[in-house]
């Protein structure tokens, strides 16, 4: 038998990631420098991984909890009261997730009834909205732009809010922009938030990359502990892609929800990751330190360079994405990138890839060598020059 009527017709629909689709041109095309892969480009320190080997040494391949070891909970827990005064039960309240990937898609499932609306603002990662909609709901994008540094205000928020409104996904320090907020700023939208009675789901993996100022955990703002569910991970401050180790923050009633499909779809995530991970919390900040001040340094040089070719950079505050504007080439995102590949041989994503307020910009990872990202400039600002 062949043919049709056996998918599901919302995956059906879902279009491909866009990253994922200009990277199979990338893939294709030799001696490319690449600023588009949102990943640390250090290797996973050395006490990260001996901690790995150590474990395995020692036995430990077996299944966990499903909400993971105890051990890594208890420090996550420990973490997040000594660094943002937040508290939270490492019995009941931390989940520990395969990825930041993983636990949006659950918690997406765990808290939405058919139709209820996500707000997204966007920019955003690409996963949100195709995560929503298969978890039954119907996202509703807010479209963010850099005049206003790429971040919602309150009233953006509440004109958009319906009766079918359940939640509100934030990510920040974001991907695409790096645009963060200030605790005035998550101050003045949590009044809006608890106003309308929205659940709050907030993506704060890229937290530890904030260069200026203190990053707000969002849970630990007035009223917001109990409405708000907090993701985090490893995988980039800790340069620990490949680990895939999340976990999530919630009260009691959301985690004991989010455990339930976790426990049936994944069961617990890798035991050696999680050894890993409990090593990195416990002694790797010093290493976190060092790799954010390269970062930083090599966030100043993109940046900077960016407005000297012509093309307008806002500046990021955080993760480690610079988000310029192309409109003075002339060009669509998605022409800009695929001509910069094929004739400069520098891979860029079209911000069109992350929604409302992408299309007119690029996204560059400075998760690169100062060398590289050095000579992809060179190799950008001469491609400016023979399309303006």
């Amino acid at each position: 038998m062949t043919g049709g009527g056996f998918v599901n017709k919302k995956v059906a629909n879902l279009p491909p990631s866009g990253i994922r689709k200009f990277f199979d041109l990338v893939a294709n095309t030799k001696g490319v420098i690449s600023l588009g892969v949102g990943e640390p480009d250090f290797v996973t320190p050395w006490r990260i991984r001996e901690a790995c080997f150590y474990s395995l040494e020692k036995g430990y391949t077996m299944y966990t909890s499903n909400y993971g070891l105890l051990e890594l909970r208890q420090e996550i827990a420990k973490h997040f009261s000594r660094k943002y005064k937040v508290k939270y039960n490492p019995e009941n309240e931390i989940l520990v997730t395969v990825g930041v990937s993983e636990a949006v898609d659950i918690v997406l499932r765990a808290v939405l009834e058919p139709d209820e609306e996500v707000l997204i603002p966007e920019p955003s990662f690409v996963s949100y909205k195709p995560c929503t909609i298969l978890a039954g709901g119907v996202p509703v994008p807010i479209e963010t732009t850099a005049d206003t540094q790429f971040k919602i205000t309150p009233k953006m928020v509440a004109d958009k809010i319906t009766p079918n409104t359940k939640a509100i996904l934030l990510s920040y320090p974001n991907n695409p922009t790096g645009a963060t907020y200030s605790k005035q700023e998550l101050l003045d939208l949590a009044k809006v938030f608890e106003k309308h009675n929205l659940l709050v789901l907030s993506d704060e993996i890229y937290a530890d990359l904030t260069y200026e100022g203190a990053h707000t955990c969002f849970a630990s703002l007035p009223n917001m502990r109990d409405r708000t569910v907090v993701f985090n991970g490893f995988s980039k401050a800790y340069a620990m892609t490949g680990w895939r180790i999340g976990y999530t923050l919630a009260n009691k009633e959301i985690t004991d929800a989010i455990v339930k499909i976790h426990q049936y779809a994944i069961m617990c995530a890798p035991v050696m990751g999680q050894m890993a991970a409990l090593e990195a919390l416990r002694n790797a900040d010093d290493d976190v330190i060092q790799m954010v001040n390269q970062y930083n340094q090599r966030r100043r040089l993109i940046v900077s360079r960016f407005n000297q070719i012509g093309l307008t950079c806002h500046e990021p505050k955080g993760a480690f994405y610079a988000f310029p504007s192309i409109k003075s080439t002339g060009l669509t995102a998605e022409e800009f990138a695929e001509r910069l590949l094929i004739e400069e041989k520098v891979a860029v994503v079209p911000g069109n890839a992350f929604g409302l307020g992408g299309d007119g910009h690029i996204r560059c990872s400075y998760a690169s060598s100062l060398d590289n990202i050095t000579e992809a400039l060179v190799r950008i600002e001469r491609f400016v020059k023979n399309h303006c």
